[in-house]
């Protein structure tokens, strides 16, 4: 596993023949690339599916305003947050509708509790994801510093091959979900 950003965007560097960089602020190419484009593809990938080490719940605390119109109450995002994955009341995180509005939530209720996917630090990212995370790096980083289109394309492919990898992998730490309430299903008895 990766111990920081650093190491991880050297990885992808390593991967392309690129000389690795001691920060994001040194006085080379590849670290002013690595500065542009780490922070974005970072939480790109780990916002495009819900991760189980980075998925997290959270009663979220009710803002002094309510919105404009639709919902009744709204709250404050975690600061951490990328994605929403359910809300609902209280000891349970999921079954409510509500509505996304800049750094807020807004739902017709006066106590939420949010799941979402945050932003962990790169040393919490397991080994399929610091992989799937490097080859995307590399991928993106491959136009900027080689100019090299043929090459590029097929990193891309490549990182869409560990993308799917670590996605299965993940999934598989779960016990799979299961339908509770579906009207369909209760009328069979």
């Amino acid at each position: 596993m990766a111990s920081n950003a650093i190491e991880l965007c050297n990885r992808a560097l390593v991967t392309l023949g690129a000389q690795p960089v001691t920060g994001f602020n040194d006085a080379t190419v590849e670290a002013e690339v690595t500065r542009h484009l780490y922070p974005a593809l970072r939480d790109g990938l780990l916002s495009s599916h819900p991760w189980r080490f980075a998925t997290a719940q959270a009663a979220l605390p009710r803002l002094p305003q309510a919105p404009t119109a639709d919902y009744g109450f709204a709250f404050q995002l975690p600061p951490d947050f990328l994605r929403a994955l359910s809300a609902g009341v209280i000891e349970r995180g999921r079954g409510l509708n509500y509505r996304i509005s800049g750094r807020r939530l807004e739902a017709d209720t006066d106590s939420l509790t949010l799941t979402y996917v945050f932003r962990p630090d790169e040393t919490g990212f397991p080994p399929f994801f610091d992989i799937a995370l490097i080859a995307r790096l590399a991928a993106e980083f491959c136009l900027p510093l080689t100019e090299s289109t043929t090459r590029a394309q097929l990193l891309h492919q490549l990182a869409e091959a560990e993308f799917r990898r670590a996605k299965a992998i993940d999934s598989q730490q779960a016990e799979p979900g299961r339908i509770e309430d579906f009207t369909l299903v209760e009328v069979r008895g």
